[in-house]
């Protein structure tokens, strides 16, 4: 029997529809309370691709409501863990892992490639920032939030409807779950909203939410529906603002240290790490004291056993492995990274005539 035959069956979708759903790219920005019952809800009504934008890992506070995860993957990223289950759920689904945090370096280019864009951030600047490249890019999309006991969903920049910003001028000040808390059963409730509000989006079914706003109370089992105007101003943004105010959506680019810096901070004892990327037998000719060797084939490997939030300072012969995994290490969510210009070499030049040169 058909996967989707409960759906097919359903008077106003059937096979047509289907298709249509078989046929979409939809891309999740999110694998966290709100991104888990989208995707799990999309995986099993048989969309066709779905990407999916996250770099964070599985913590054990996130097991009672990201109900996609367990316990065993504590530590692992959302990212492969979720695809490794999406994927039992439904073969018949392709997933697009893109395995960092939507920034204003890479919205325009990942959102590009799809029909629709579904919210589940957690921070005012993503939001704003997805709203501003569907905007430029003319992609509808589906956001969702919760605040305690409280959820609203809404879709943005459909067929001419208002933006988020039509709605929400200015960012607002409201802290996330990690500070104030959520009930488990909320995100579930409110991530399954937002699934069948892409569905009706993608197979014209139904009325999508456009120029609405869902709130929902489960404490006093409330649901209203808000309408709001479009400004028109809103909807003719040209370009991405250079910063939306939030670490997580601004994008982090590589520094560069000059071995005169870095001679400074090892004197001084700042807190940083000093990685050494050469092979062994260039590690064994020179080194500096304190680095930390690591070749540059075990970089992925030796990750796990390095502080995100703690300074990097990459160091190779001359610069440019050093660049190479500087680079890297910026895309796996390390904060501050910096190349160490001219290498080793420079060091010999510049701070240490009594290195070793080769």
């Amino acid at each position: 029997m058909n996967r989707y035959d409960r759906q097919i069956r359903l008077t106003g979708f059937g096979n047509e529809k289907q298709e249509l759903l078989r046929n979409a790219a939809i891309l999740v920005v999110g694998a966290g309370g709100l991104g888990v019952p989208v995707l799990q809800y999309l995986t099993a009504m048989g969309a066709g691709r779905i990407g999916i934008a996250e770099e964070d890992t599985v913590s054990i506070t996130n097991l009672q409501r990201q109900v996609l995860y367990s316990t065993a993957d504590e530590g692992r990223p959302k990212l492969a863990a979720a695809v490794e289950k999406l994927q039992q759920l439904n073969p018949e689904v392709q997933f697009i892992p893109h395995n960092t945090f939507l920034n204003t370096s890479n919205a325009l280019a990942i959102i590009a490639q799809y029909d629709v864009v579904i919210d589940c951030s957690d921070n005012f600047g993503t939001r704003y920032l997805i709203n501003d490249a569907c905007v430029i890019l003319g992609k509808p999309f589906v956001s969702g939030s919760i605040y305690q006991y409280e959820g609203q969903v809404s879709v943005f920049n459909y067929n001419g409807s208002a933006t988020y910003r039509c709605l929400f001028p200015e960012p607002g000040d409201a802290p996330d779950c990690n500070a104030i808390g959520v009930l488990g059963v909320l995100p579930g409730i409110v991530g399954s909203y937002q699934a069948s509000e892409a569905v009706k989006v993608i197979c014209g079914i139904g009325e999508p939410l456009a120029n609405q706003l869902l709130t929902i109370n489960i404490l006093d089992n409330t649901h209203q529906v808000f309408s709001f105007q479009t400004d028109p101003n809103n909807q003719h943004i040209t370009q991405l603002q250079e910063t939306y105010g939030d670490q997580a959506c601004d994008p982090v680019l590589m520094q560069f240290l000059t071995v005169k810096e870095l001679s400074r901070w090892l004197e001084e004892g700042e807190d940083f790490q000093l990685i050494d990327v050469r092979e062994k037998e260039e590690w064994d000719i020179c080194r500096i004291d304190g680095a930390l060797h690591i070749p540059m084939r075990r970089i992925d490997a030796s990750i796990p056993g390095l502080s995100k939030e703690t300074p990097v300072a990459v160091i190779c012969h001359h610069g440019m492995r050093s660049k190479a995994v500087a680079e890297h290490l910026l895309k796996s969510g390390f904060q501050q990274v910096y190349n160490v210009t001219g290498g080793i070499h420079a060091w010999a030049v510049e701070i240490d005539d009594t290195m070793n040169v080769y």
